[in-house]
């Protein structure tokens, strides 16, 4: 790996294009270095897994939504168009909107992959608009996967190397870059090229934290959807001879000057040198529950406490001591009273670790559907102990979190129960069970039984043999086979709730 130095230049020093870490990203996009196996073999587990979870959320609204306004936009005649979750494989659009609906579906549940280090970041994001891109230009599963891979690649080293939340700027600032270089890679561009298509996608992807907090809203999932839409048509642009402000990253005016950590930044992005192989998707890991990936740890924890605790109604207090990340984003150190409102939205409560850990505790589970539901949220002993549980920063949790060390990063915490005969129960857990390095890490098997359990009663199993079928064969796959990267589910789909302008 090559460390790159990025700071801030003024115009006047003419900061050259191959000296910008848009410049540098786009010469790992456009460096032909063949594919792992192992990394091949993740690649097919997170399109598994990306298909598993986007089945589950396509009756919810906001997926409704964006599958209409994208079968409104179907493919222009002489390309092949994309599919979309939910529709028959002949139904095609315009790549941009195939990866918006998907996008939508994909990240609506909160329950794909993750990558935490100095920022957030959910990489499967990047699979959505590869994939539509792939199949509107018949390409086949080899380009597709080294697409996905570079797309995973860049996503990783941005999220270790910038941190984004300390300025509130939203975590899709690195997906835009992310999903643009892997398109690049997918349709085997040149640097300069995807130099212009990556400082394009930074520049309109940077977007607040804002659809974070607060009153969260279905914009949470939109918002990983915009930045593949948004890097398609980036991507788009440049191939037509369209330039980007540049340099984007280290302009006097440009983002890390005015929007993160200003003129005196230094930041340090480690990116593979030319001809090193891409492993980054190995690093990163996926959800065994449908929550904020930061109360994995904690759900399993939970879990492993409920039959110690026995009566509940026993807890004076719970205390979660946690990294800062967690304190701060899905705890009590957000200072946001939604996190503890029984009429709060779905991705409120997703964001709410008080929340989480008071019906893992109670119900010795988690369920996509059921632990989110608005009754099972306003339950009078669940608001009860809800109110009881509190998070705090603890100093050996945030270095832990930050440890580059694997056998040292933690995502979890102590928990510390409070009874009311002054008894204290204490346990704590680092990662959570599913992580590489948990107790139960998941496997091939474990990815097709989360896609099979999350299918269930949605698509049938003739179908869902189908897709496991083509998924698997993804680095063989002809391109008039990547078509076949969908589902259709038992029923059919109803639209929008309401009309719009299309």
């Amino acid at each position: 790996m090559i460390d790159h130095r990025v700071r801030v230049h003024r115009s006047s020093e003419r900061l050259e294009r191959p000296d910008q870490l848009a410049w540098k990203i786009a010469a790992v996009a456009s460096d032909p270095v063949e594919v792992l196996p192992e990394v091949a073999k993740m690649v097919v587990n997170r399109v598994i897994d990306n298909a598993g979870v986007a089945v589950a959320s396509l009756r919810r609204a906001p997926v409704a939504a964006a599958r209409d306004q994208a079968v409104r936009h179907p493919a222009p005649p002489g390309r092949a168009g994309s599919t979309v979750f939910g529709l028959a494989p002949q139904v095609r659009t315009s790549p941009e909107w195939a990866a918006w609906a998907n996008g939508v579906a994909v990240r609506e549940l909160d329950f794909h992959d993750t990558f935490l280090a100095a920022e957030y970041s959910h990489p499967g994001d990047n699979i959505p608009p590869i994939v539509a891109v792939a199949q509107h230009l018949d390409l086949g599963g080899r380009e597709l996967i080294r697409g996905i891979v570079t797309g995973y690649e860049i996503q990783v080293a941005l999220v270790r190397g910038i941190c984004l939340h300390q300025h509130r700027i939203d975590h899709i600032a690195h997906l835009g870059p992310s999903a643009a270089a892997g398109l690049g890679t997918l349709i085997g561009l040149p640097t300069e090229v995807v130099y212009q298509a990556v400082a394009q996608a930074l520049h309109t992807t940077t977007t607040t934290r804002q659809s974070r907090k607060g009153q969260i809203s279905s914009w949470k999932a939109y918002a990983p959807a915009f930045a593949g839409k948004v890097a398609i048509e980036a991507v788009d642009r440049a191939m037509r001879g369209q330039g980007a402000p540049s340099p984007a990253y280290e302009g006097e005016d440009g983002f890390v000057a005015w929007l993160l950590d200003g003129p005196d930044a230094r930041y340090v992005v480690s990116l593979p040198g030319p001809g090193e192989a891409r492993r980054a998707i190995l690093d990163t890991y996926t959800k065994e529950h449908s929550a904020e990936y930061q109360s994995q740890a904690l759900i399993d924890l939970a879990r492993r406490l409920r039959p110690r605790l026995g009566d509940l109604s026993r807890a004076k207090r719970i205390t979660i001591h946690t990294s800062h990340h967690t304190h701060q984003v899905i705890g009590s150190g957000a200072g946001d009273p939604q996190k503890y409102s029984p009429t709060a939205s779905r991705e409120t409560l997703d964001h709410s670790i008080p929340y989480i850990v008071a019906v893992a505790l109670q119900d010795g589970d988690w369920h996509h559907e059921r632990s989110y539901a608005p009754q099972r949220a306003a339950r009078p002993d669940t608001v009860e102990l809800w109110q009881k549980i509190v998070t705090v920063e603890d100093e050996e949790w945030t270095r832990r979190y930050h440890a580059t060390d694997p056998a040292e990063k933690a995502f979890g915490g102590r928990v510390v129960v409070e009874l009311d005969d002054g008894e204290t129960v204490v346990d704590e857990i680092a990662l959570a069970d599913a992580h590489p390095l948990g107790a139960r890490p998941f496997g091939r098997p474990e990815y097709i039984a989360k896609f099979r359990r999350l299918a269930k009663g949605v698509i049938s199993t003739e179908e869902q043999d189908r897709f496991l079928d083509v998924a698997t064969r993804l680095p063989e796959l002809a391109p008039d086979e990547l078509g076949g990267l969908t589902l259709v589910p038992e029923w059919p789909l109803g639209t929008g709730e309401t009309a719009g302008l299309f």
